[in-house]
């Protein structure tokens, strides 16, 4: 498909990003470009009775401004976080939205008439930065994305694993710490319990005791060890050194020519990039070392990569690569 169709009209994908606190949404045209973007409260405590009504009225709103705007509404994509059935298109589960079995696809495709796509926010996240961002071009991605907790997404050539039962991807449980702090699913020393954003705030204020006055943020930590302070400069590398471990076990299973990081705690750049190189060099024996950058689309990428699902449900992959 181009980004016409036959009478001229520009082709468009109503997009939405849906997260605990608020949604990214767009107007997405084939070739990966977002041509409108609105930001919405997802305000998850009304219930997910009160969200779905919202993501659909939002959806509806998207697709009458293209219609208005002379532009053709040719598919919705959504991304959800959670547990995420992509081929039946229900949201199982999720404690940001409280969603439980949530058949959204065909609730959005019913509003709209519209063909829909439902993907998980980390793995369509992680669709763009292979085919629109960092990745682009590397064939095999491993996109991981390391906010309140940790998940990724296996990327081959532009097509993100599901796993037989929708989910795959998720590294931030492998146990890398055996005697490490609890993890939300309940299992001791999982990479999410000790490198994720809100692990690096809890160990650090776990340190410091009774000498920080309220909680610091992992970005916090992050200046504070750049700045010379020993306690934030021991917890930065513990974290640094569990995420090696993680991903040098993500790259003895998948083996990527790139491994792109993304989340509140990649926000920290070199910070972060450099020692984490470093330790992930000491752990390569026998395999290859990936390429480990930055993600390049920031919170764009999750509206660009449920557009793209979309569009591949439909059998379109003429969206072009950014170089």
């Amino acid at each position: 498909m181009s980004d016409g169709d036959a009478t001229g009209v520009d082709r468009v994908v109503v997009a939405l990003d849906v997260g605990g606190t608020g949604m990214k949404c767009a107007l997405v045209r084939p070739d990966g470009v977002a041509i409108h973007t609105e930001r919405h409260p997802t305000d998850a405590a009304r219930g997910p009775a009160a969200v779905i009504g919202t993501i659909l009225d939002v959806a509806e709103g998207l697709a009458d401004k293209a219609r208005a705007d002379g532009l053709a509404p040719v598919a919705v994509g959504i991304a959800v976080p959670g547990v995420v059935d992509e081929a039946r298109g229900v949201a199982v589960w999720s404690a940001n939205v409280g969603f439980r079995d949530v058949p959204l696809r065909d609730l959005a495709g019913a509003r709209l008439g519209l063909p829909t796509a439902l993907g998980h926010d980390v793995r369509v996240g992680g669709l763009a930065e292979a085919r629109l961002g960092a990745g682009c071009g590397a064939g095999h991605v491993l996109f991981v994305a390391i906010g309140t907790g940790i998940a990724a997404a296996h990327v081959v050539d532009g097509v993100a694993a599901l796993g037989a039962h929708g989910a795959a991807g998720e590294i931030g449980h492998i146990m890398v710490r055996p005697d490490g702090p609890r993890c939300g699913c309940g299992r001791p020393g999982c990479l999410e319990a000790v490198a994720s954003a809100s692990a690096v705030g809890r160990r650090y204020a776990e340190l410091a005791g009774g000498s920080t006055d309220g909680a610091v943020t992992a970005a916090q930590v992050a200046e504070r060890a750049a700045a010379g302070e020993p306690l934030a400069g021991r917890v930065w590398q513990e974290a640094v050194e569990a995420l090696a471990d993680g991903l040098a076990t993500g790259q003895a299973l998948f083996d990527v020519a790139t491994i792109v990081l993304g989340g509140g705690l990649a926000q920290a750049g070199d910070g972060l990039l450099d020692p984490l190189r470093t330790a992930l060099h000491e752990r390569m024996t026998f395999h290859r070392e990936p390429r480990l950058v930055a993600a390049a689309l920031g919170d764009e990428a999750g509206c660009l990569g449920a557009a793209l699902l979309a569009l591949d449900a439909m059998g379109v992959r003429d969206h072009q690569e950014r170089r």
